[in-house]
């Protein structure tokens, strides 16, 4: 039989929200003080430059208002959780891109941009309740809770993305971190059910993942441990694990402990 896969993570909705507008605050902060010049810089999402890269983190952000102004899709579940939600995203990878490009040379000032979307879902995603409404998104209807904990990770990647081509020092925000860290951990452990390789991503997840031989006590005898960045750079394809492994920032140790044929875990 093949192993049983977990309960998914609870996650507060009220404690996302304020994560979510948390780092959201650190990115506006940021792109309010980007000159001409640094706008125009190239960045590693292929031709995006850092416009585009700061537009979209304000379709992240927007794109709950615009989904709170649709009807609410009929039915009482969603048609996508919370686990099946990194997967699902490549496959609108280029029709994001072309809306991103679209808000960019649409909206050159993005000071404002990014003060309208505030704006808008401070309006929008009530600040008490349980997150139960039911969202119509791109890759399928959500609950909103839900929805709040992906934006965590959109954030969270592109807070990156930024650092890394500008090299700024945008901080994250340790809620976010631990929201984004923890999905696509929990993500791996849903996409390789099993015991026989411990996953280590402290301080925010541990996960046992990958058929075989179960762990139940004492040293397990396959581990992987690493960073929060870094698994979130693996789990996104910024990083490779050949070179994370190379560059010692990732330790694996245990003849089952390779990931590499498992990420990256959304495109």
């Amino acid at each position: 039989m093949p192993p049983a896969k977990k309960r998914p993570r609870a996650y507060d909705h009220l404690r996302t929200r304020t994560a979510v507008l948390a780092q959201f605050a650190h990115v506006r902060d940021a792109v309010r003080t980007l000159t001409a010049e640094q706008l125009a810089s190239p960045t590693r999402l292929g031709d995006w430059t850092v416009r585009e890269l700061a537009a979209h983190g304000a379709m992240v952000l927007g794109s709950v208002s615009r989904s709170l102004a649709l009807p609410e899709p009929p039915g009482p579940r969603p048609e996508l959780t919370l686990l099946e939600w990194p997967p699902a995203t490549a496959a609108y990878a280029a029709r994001i891109a072309q809306d991103v490009e679209d808000l960019a040379a649409g909206r050159p000032d993005l000071g404002a941009l990014y003060e309208e979307v505030e704006a808008g879902f401070l309006a929008d995603v009530p600040a008490s309740g349980p997150g139960d409404r039911l969202l119509p998104t791109r890759v399928g209807s959500m609950r909103l809770a839900d929805f709040l904990v992906t934006r965590t990770v959109e954030l969270i990647v592109h807070t990156d993305d930024l650092n890394e081509a500008l090299g700024l020092e945008i901080p994250y925000d340790r809620q976010a971190l631990a929201a984004c860290t923890r999905l696509l951990a929990d993500a791996l452990a849903d996409r390789a059910p099993g015991g026989s390789v411990e996953v280590r991503v402290p301080p925010f997840a541990v996960v046992q993942c990958i058929g075989g031989p179960k762990h139940t006590r004492g040293t397990p005898p396959n581990v992987v441990e690493t960073d929060p960045l870094t698994w979130v750079r693996l789990a996104t394809g910024r990083t490779e694990w050949a070179r994370a492994l190379a560059e010692a920032e990732v330790s694996a140790g245990g003849e089952r402990a390779d990931l590499a044929e498992l990420l990256p875990l959304m495109g």
